[in-house]
């Protein structure tokens, strides 16, 4: 249990922390692939691997979170693709509840997610969560991904947090990692960021299944 007498500032991924990242998974993974190959007529498992080697070469830089790169790349529209499955959009359990009540108490709610804005918004549009959140942050906004440590030192100088009376929800390692470089006090990983997927049971941080384990914020 968190002992919420020491935590001031929530950070909250989206995708596979406050959203379901089934979404993305199945975009990035089929639908994607299948209108790739459509365009250049091949079979989806060589337009997958294909794919693949391609964004390997941009993982870990901003580029490979750009749907403007990637709809450059790739000539197709994207946003647009992922217009076409946005009914897998979701929110993960217990989301509303949580985010609720840390507004009942006070403490600052900021999302800092890797999407792009066009997903981002997208995203918005559907679940209407950032209702519920005090401020929205791409990395976009900042020209690097939340691995680098430049990521951090921009979001202090944006926006005022203690990292030491801080909490950072995120579903990759490598991202709190990056926080913990920085001296984000409290860190938790989400154990099953894909509903489709089985939970994780091999990460180094402290995990957490639903947002209702953390309840009640006090």
């Amino acid at each position: 249990m968190l002992d919420w007498n020491t935590i001031d500032t929530v950070l909250l991924d989206m995708d596979g922390t406050l959203l379901d990242l089934h979404f993305d998974n199945f975009f990035w993974q089929h639908h994607l692939p299948a209108r790739y190959a459509e365009l250049h007529k091949i079979e989806p498992e060589a337009a997958l691997d294909k794919l693949y080697k391609r964004f390997e070469e941009k993982r870990s830089s901003i580029e490979w979170y750009c749907t403007d790169f990637w709809s450059a790349e790739l000539g197709l529209d994207i946003p647009a693709l992922k217009k076409e499955v946005q009914h897998l959009i979701a929110e993960r359990p217990h989301v509303r509840q949580f985010l609720s009540a840390l507004g009942d108490s006070q403490r600052q709610r900021i999302l800092i997610t890797n999407a792009h804005r066009d997903s981002l918004n997208l995203k918005l549009d559907i679940t209407g969560i950032d209702d519920l959140l005090d401020t929205l942050i791409s990395s976009h906004d900042y020209r690097v991904p939340k691995e680098s440590p430049l990521f951090w030192q921009r979001l202090s100088q944006a926006i005022h947090f203690d990292p030491k009376r801080t909490l950072f929800i995120d579903d990759t390692e490598d991202m709190l990692s990056a926080a913990a470089d920085f001296g984000i006090a409290h860190l938790l990983c989400i154990s099953q960021p894909d509903s489709k997927v089985p939970p994780r049971s091999d990460l180094k941080y402290p995990t957490v299944a639903h947002f209702s384990d953390l309840l009640p914020v006090n």
